[in-house]
């Protein structure tokens, strides 16, 4: 097992950084925002289960799922008066316990908070990569082993590229503690600024969420070196699941499974219809991104699911995903947990009839 990159301590503070990537942008806020009257969608106002709260304003592409669900009427039929919101980490983390936030969805880096007690189990798969470490055209880095020594930017320092990063550097026998000095994580709150401190030569890695490094990629202005989405130890792994509160399925399990259904549905309506699901995303501005070529091409590269695949071995899939990336952030440190047993306590089966 590696040496750990991090101490207890440290964990307890990254705590508070982590829930952010596929659930909250660079952009996101914790303002909550109205998403719209869901009545008029299905010409109802009887809910089965009342106005609930949605984290889903965050810009994302990858959130595609949401934004479907909430505009295709999903949400509404399963018996929810949504209210897509932004929400910071501590909006959610209140929210999750306390129950008034169902649901939201989250990345592994949301397994050490978990850890350190926020009260949520995983309880389905959302979709599969969606961050790319870029280079400039002219670097002579192309490969992990060319990392040592160079300083890469992140997003946070605990986030999901952080994490990534030092999982792709650990199992390539780079030590990605800051205190050994092979490697120097920079922080950049937003994309832009870090994709601007790797072309003044601030920084010789940025790892980026999409869709900027795409869109920088296919203008010519970086090259990739990682695809979280066919990186051979990240990919055909989920990313991004989704995180049920513990009050919610312990008191209302049915709440939970009709959220799932929604989610489910509208996975498999994108998998049938991701030229329609991007055209949505940008009429209704829910994504920053103008290339709907590339869109549509990033669309179908996170792997969402069909109808068929729900119904074959899905749950299997989404728990053993679970302990694959238990054990990835055990080994380097993240987590201090037996990692059998914490993989077991963090996942719950949900039966969604």
């Amino acid at each position: 097992m590696k040496k750990k990159i991090i101490t207890r301590t440290a964990a307890l503070l990254l705590s508070a950084v982590m829930l952010a990537s596929c659930s909250v942008s660079e952009q996101g806020s914790s303002e909550s925002t109205k998403g719209g009257d869901t009545s008029a969608k299905t010409g109802s106002t009887d809910f089965k289960y009342g106005k609930i709260d949605i984290p889903g304003k965050d810009g994302a592409l990858c959130g595609a799922p949401i934004y479907v669900a909430y505009e295709n009427g999903y949400f509404a039929e399963e018996g929810f008066d949504v209210n897509l919101i932004s929400a910071d980490f501590e909006t959610r983390k209140i929210g999750l316990n306390n129950g008034s936030i169902p649901i939201v969805n989250g990345d592994f880096q949301f397994f050490p908070s978990i850890e350190n007690g926020i009260n949520v189990k995983v309880v389905d798969g959302l979709h599969e990569g969606c961050i790319k470490f870029a280079v400039r055209p002219d670097s002579d880095i192309s490969t992990v082993e060319d990392l040592k020594g160079k300083k890469i930017g992140v997003d946070e320092i605990g986030g999901t590229p952080h994490q990534v990063a030092s999982l792709w550097l650990e199992n390539a026998g780079i030590s990605a503690d800051p205190s050994k000095g092979e490697v120097t994580f920079l922080p950049y709150s937003d994309g832009n600024l870090e994709f601007e401190a790797l072309a003044n030569g601030e920084i010789d890695v940025a790892a980026l969420w999409d869709p900027l490094g795409s869109i920088h990629e296919k203008a010519g202005d970086v090259k990739i070196i990682f695809d979280l989405g066919k990186d051979e130890y990240f990919a055909d792994h989920f990313c991004c699941f989704l995180y049920a509160s513990n009050k919610v399925l312990e008191e209302n399990p049915d709440e939970v499974a009709a959220l799932l259904r929604a989610y489910r549905k509208a996975q498999e309506w994108i998998y049938e219809n991701p030229d329609k699901a991007v055209d949505l995303i940008i009429d209704k501005k829910y994504a920053s991104i103008e290339d709907r070529e590339l869109a549509v091409e990033l669309v179908k590269s996170y792997g969402y699911p069909s109808a068929e695949e729900h119904n074959e071995n899905w749950d299997s899939h989404v728990e053993e995903d679970v302990k694959y990336f238990v054990d990835g952030l055990s080994k380097i440190g993240y987590l201090e947990s037996d990692p059998e047993q914490f993989a077991k306590d963090i996942y719950q089966k949900v039966d969604v009839g």
